[in-house]
């Protein structure tokens, strides 16, 4: 879809999906995962968000293959349920992380959503070592209840198809 499309594509009644807005709300979601303000992260997403992670390059379904990650709301309610605990193992002691998104594009959009793709790198340091992750993100955003929300979450990781220990803490 050419800029000046993208930029005529409206939501609620007139106000158009800017590339900026859906950028800045990419930069608020990785802020609100660094800091581990988990609650405030899901509570960006619709009643019936996913979040999926492919384990395959290119992988076109989550159905016809096992994904690294593949939560609907429930699951990501339980997701960060866990990360909140004090007792989770597996973030004992908790993770440290810097995200940074990148190359922000608004691919697609129309009056009820945007699909909006970006670059990003996270970098997670836990017991003395460092991991380096990064790919590209589609958002599906949409507006629910007034507010910029997320429909969809699918995290294109890089290295999807190596061995990854333990993932955690949402990219």
């Amino acid at each position: 879809m050419s800029a000046s499309a993208a930029s005529s594509t409206t939501v609620d009644g007139g106000a158009p999906w800017r590339r900026a807005d859906c950028e800045d709300f990419l930069v608020h979601e990785a802020r609100l995962l660094d800091e581990a303000q988990f609650d405030a992260w899901l509570a960006l997403f619709t009643p019936d968000a996913q979040y999926w992670v492919p384990s395959e390059p290119n992988q076109q379904t989550p159905h016809h293959t096992v994904s690294l990650i593949y939560d609907d709301r429930r699951l990501l309610e339980t997701r960060v349920r866990r990360l909140a605990s004090p007792r989770i193992y597996s973030q004992e002691p908790r993770s440290r992380t810097s995200r940074i998104v990148a190359n922000v594009t608004l691919e697609e959009s129309s009056p009820d959503y945007a699909i909006v793709r970006s670059k990003f790198m996270m970098i997670e340091f836990r017991r003395n070592e460092q991991r380096l992750f990064g790919g590209t993100c589609f958002h599906r955003l949409v507006r629910y209840d007034g507010a910029l929300c997320i429909r969809l979450k699918r995290v294109d990781l890089v290295n999807c198809d190596a061995p990854l220990d333990g993932l955690v803490v949402p990219f």
